[in-house]
């Protein structure tokens, strides 16, 4: 017996739940992804604060170090944290957009499903 045929605004109201939960997945693997790299970056500026002015700083380039001076790197990070915050709180934005709007449409399915009215159970002709 095969399952009655959903109605064409319940299939795509489903498709919609099933992207957003794939955007709201993607959305949380980048904000992951920032959260470490701005850890990284907070705990690099730590040792530099903790290093004095005339320690020699090296930061890598390629596959090489090379020498740098040390309020140029303070600098560099300082600008990649900044950057990194304002990347997770437009993630944490988008995060939250895509929540509500799941939950929207949670409703909406749980509505549909709940106004549709039951099937009868047709048997295939033959079956008598």
């Amino acid at each position: 017996m095969s399952q009655p045929e959903l109605p064409p605004i319940l299939r795509e109201q489903l498709a919609r739940y099933e992207q957003t939960q794939q955007n709201l997945q993607a959305v949380l693997a980048q904000k992951q992804q920032v959260e470490m790299e701005l850890g990284e970056t907070e705990k690099a500026l730590e040792e530099l604060g903790k290093a004095s002015d005339s320690e020699a700083v090296y930061k890598f380039a390629g596959n090489l170090l090379v020498k740098v001076k040390k309020e140029d790197v303070v600098k560099e990070l300082g600008e990649k944290k900044e950057l990194a915050n304002t990347r997770k709180m437009v993630l944490a934005k988008q995060e939250t957009r895509f929540k509500e709007t799941l939950k929207d449409l949670q409703t909406k399915i749980d509505e549909s499903v709940k106004a549709r009215p039951a099937q009868p159970q047709v048997q295939p002709p033959g079956d008598a």
